[in-house]
């Protein structure tokens, strides 16, 4: 399948991570003093998907791709490190990649729709959550899905159909040294998301607008400034 590049330079995409990943850990200011952070570190160590990747890597993410000595580095780290069982859109369980939407409010709907999925799971609709943007630019080619037609199916809503399709195309774009993709928004009609395949892609981390969303008792969901 040949699918056209697009050259981009945007200075702000938008991903949300839940503001629990964000504060600083809860047990520091418990800690006496540099020993004590030093052993809290190390028992970390034990179970960080993503310190483990930075130390010795994982069976699908050699830890020299990963960040070091950057504004933002964990959660870089961490969004190849961390991956669903099912994958995601355009990864698979093996190795992750960093996705974000070209406006807050596609970042937005995107998430909701997880967030959405994981309520319906347990039947249970009144939840509420706190998101941190964090803005990254990006530069250089991308291959580009926005022309690709809407019944294409790694663009299906449905993930169980989505998900098999998208995986195995980034799969063979990533063995010609793709990028990543970027491509239409299948939560927010309009919007534009990108999903980039390698750490070093994602620059000028730092932080946006926190957003509350609340479910009051069905899946739709309401969302304020946080």
């Amino acid at each position: 399948m040949t699918l056209p590049l697009a050259t981009i330079a945007v200075e702000a995409t938008v991903r949300l991570i839940p503001t629990a990943y964000y504060k600083r850990p809860v047990l520091t200011p418990l800690l006496e003093d540099a020993a004590d952070l030093a052993v809290l570190a190390a028992i970390e160590g034990l179970t960080s998907q993503r310190l483990i990747a930075e130390k010795s890597g994982l069976p699908g993410l050699d830890s020299r791709e990963l960040l070091f000595r950057a504004w933002g580095q964990t959660h870089v780290n961490a969004a190849f490190a961390y991956t669903r069982a099912e994958g995601n859109r355009f990864n698979d369980a093996s190795r992750g990649a960093w996705y974000a939407g070209l406006e807050d409010l596609t970042a937005i709907a995107e998430v909701a729709f997880h967030r959405t999925r994981e309520l319906e799971r347990i039947n249970h609709f009144t939840d509420e959550a706190v998101y941190q943007a964090l803005l990254a630019g990006f530069m250089g080619d991308f291959h580009d899905l926005r022309k690709e037609p809407v019944e294409a199916p790694f663009l299906s809503p449905d993930p169980s159909r989505a998900y098999p399709e998208g995986q195995a195309l980034a799969r063979a774009l990533r063995e010609t040294g793709s990028r990543g993709v970027i491509y239409p928004s299948v939560r927010r009609p309009g919007g534009t998301c990108i999903a980039a395949f390698e750490p070093h892609l994602v620059q000028n981390v730092r932080p946006g607008a926190r957003w509350k969303m609340i479910w009051n008792g069905s899946r739709d969901y309401t969302v304020t400034t946080a």
